[in-house]
């Protein structure tokens, strides 16, 4: 689904889940963005942006990284400040990636998750993840910059079945696993 929603400036994507239950191994959900460039906006990401990294110019910042879920509302927050991003980047990927460590889980294996798309008060989008529950992984937005320069936002939440390396890898191609 697309929106209206152009120029935008600053963006922050959000996300929750509940802890895991009481002796069991922690659920441990990463927001993860790819940018990718002007020239080859379906090629290999330029950078990746996910815990323990920030964009080189520091455009797109995790501000809050949650390794269990708990916490009030929303546990994991990643910034975008788009219009400060270089013209040498066409387009951003954001997705949601499970961590793997201690077997395998999928969106449906961890009570009430939750991502949502923000510029400043306003709504981009909000979702439970329901519609890819078997998936291990999903990209959430895409931010293109359009004809005058300015990020246009579009919701795409696809599933993904793999770790968080190869989702990374392949989060922004055409097509799941290409």
């Amino acid at each position: 689904m697309s929106t209206p929603n152009k120029d935008l400036a600053k963006v922050e994507v959000r996300l929750k889940w509940d802890p895991s239950p009481p002796g069991a191994p922690a659920h441990d959900l990463d927001i993860i963005a790819a940018t990718y460039p002007a020239d080859e906006p379906y090629g290999s990401p330029s950078y990746l942006v996910h815990f323990d990294s920030r964009s080189p110019d520091g455009t797109i910042t995790l501000n809050r990284d949650s390794r269990t879920g708990q916490g009030l509302g929303f546990d994991e927050v990643m910034t975008l400040e788009l219009n400060r991003l270089s013209a040498a980047y066409a387009r951003v990927v954001v997705g949601v990636a499970i961590q793997q460590r201690d077997g395998r889980r999928i969106f449906d294996d961890i009570a009430s998750t939750g991502v949502q798309i923000r510029e400043g008060y306003t709504n981009l989008a909000e979702d439970d993840f329901s519609s890819v529950g078997g998936a291990t992984a999903a990209t959430v937005a895409e931010f293109v910059r359009g004809g005058s320069g300015g990020w246009e936002f579009h919701e795409t939440i696809r599933g993904f079945d793999g770790d968080p390396v190869s989702f990374a890898a392949t989060m922004g191609s055409r097509t799941p696993g290409t």
